[in-house]
């Protein structure tokens, strides 16, 4: 089976979530469109279907 590397954004998952739902009549606020991704991207690691990386933009730990 082929690899492909896929990035999963939260922040546009939460975004691609509040879009569908409010075209489906639903009207969640920020917060809970950040949850649903948030429950999305733990499902997507939990059936390895995604590895999660670190962000390389975030610092490091000072010792």
């Amino acid at each position: 089976m082929k690899e492909a590397e896929v990035i999963i954004d939260t922040e546009e998952l939460a975004e691609f979530f509040y879009a569908e739902l409010a075209g489906r009549g639903y009207i969640p606020g920020a917060e809970e469109a950040e949850v649903l991704a948030d429950i999305m991207f733990d499902f997507l690691l939990l059936k390895c279907i995604i590895d999660e990386e670190k962000d390389e933009e975030q610092p490091s730990p000072k010792d």
